[in-house]
């Protein structure tokens, strides 16, 4: 395991490699996504978040998952039209990933050590879980999918 969030190297959905280190000095507000889910209208606050704060030093981090009851079918470019199109989503989206079992993202692995749920558990439960990194790439924050972006701002406005 590394030792700091930026020393994770992460697939964009076109293929390119990105290390996590060109967020230094952001508010980052990870989450692991899906299009056919009851919590996908998220994407639109999660967008606006993204909208609304990217000036101020925010970046929302979209990783698609299809680990929970198959809703992210897709491959990763539909699953970025998808985004595009019915959300206008502008915010970066990931290679689909797996965030439990034996082939976690090893980002996944990292967020969940940091930012254990409910009763101490690493796994993730659902689909629209978040991570909340301050500027020095600590994890601050894990929230439930149930959660809806517009309820962080107070959280983000305080780390920016």
């Amino acid at each position: 395991m590394q030792n700091s969030l930026f020393d994770y190297q992460v697939t964009l959905n076109n293929g390119e490699n990105i290390n996590l280190d060109q967020y230094k000095d952001k508010v980052l507000l990870i989450v692991n996504t899906a299009s056919k889910c009851g919590f996908t209208p998220q994407y639109e606050g999660l967008q606006k978040l993204h909208a609304d704060f990217k000036d101020q030093g925010l970046a929302v981090l979209g990783f698609p998952c299809d680990q929970f009851g198959h809703q992210e079918p897709g491959n990763d470019q539909e699953i970025q039209q998808f985004c595009s199109l019915t959300y206008n989503v502008d915010f970066p989206l990931f290679k689909k990933i797996e965030v439990n079992g034996p082939n976690t993202a090893p980002l996944y692995e990292y967020l969940k050590q940091a930012a254990p749920g409910l009763l101490g558990s690493k796994s993730i439960k659902w689909n629209f879980t978040k991570f909340l990194v301050n500027k020095q790439g600590k994890v601050v924050k894990r929230y439930a999918p149930t959660t809806k972006p517009e309820d962080i701002i107070d959280d983000i406005k305080a780390l920016l």
